[in-house]
């Protein structure tokens, strides 16, 4: 598993926008732009069930993340890898996304009979630029 540089990681903290590709049944890529939350352990994303992100993450676990800094498109931070997908502190996680990027201290768009969750990304490839 790679790991990601402190000059990276700290890239990730700021509330830029990730693009995230996972593949659907038919191994044709669906992407979507996310928020990205970076610590300790690693990236991870939220989303939530019954999407088809995570229907399609628990089918094939293979994911792809990119993020560019809107203020300098050189910039930017492309990590491959597998998810893990986890229901505990989903709900924590996304309101901690909603103050990074939305400045609220929930989250706003809880809609009835979803259930967040967060995924983990674990990287096999990471690449930058404009970074290190």
């Amino acid at each position: 598993m790679k790991t990601l540089t402190p000059a990276q990681q700290a890239f990730l903290e700021n509330p830029y926008i990730a693009v995230v590709t996972v593949l659907r049944p038919d191994g044709s890529p669906h992407s979507t732009p996310l928020w990205v939350d970076v610590d300790d352990d690693g990236v991870s994303v939220n989303t939530a069930w019954p999407r088809a992100k995570p229907r399609y993450l628990a089918a094939d676990p293979r994911v792809s993340l990119v993020v560019v800094d809107p203020n300098d498109e050189l910039r930017w931070l492309g990590i491959t890898g597998t998810a893990t997908l986890g229901e505990e502190g989903a709900n924590e996680q996304i309101d901690r996304l909603a103050r990074k990027y939305r400045g609220h201290d929930r989250y706003q768009s809880h809609r009835e009979g979803e259930t967040r969750v967060s995924v983990r990304i674990s990287p096999s490839f990471v690449e930058s630029r404009g970074i290190d």
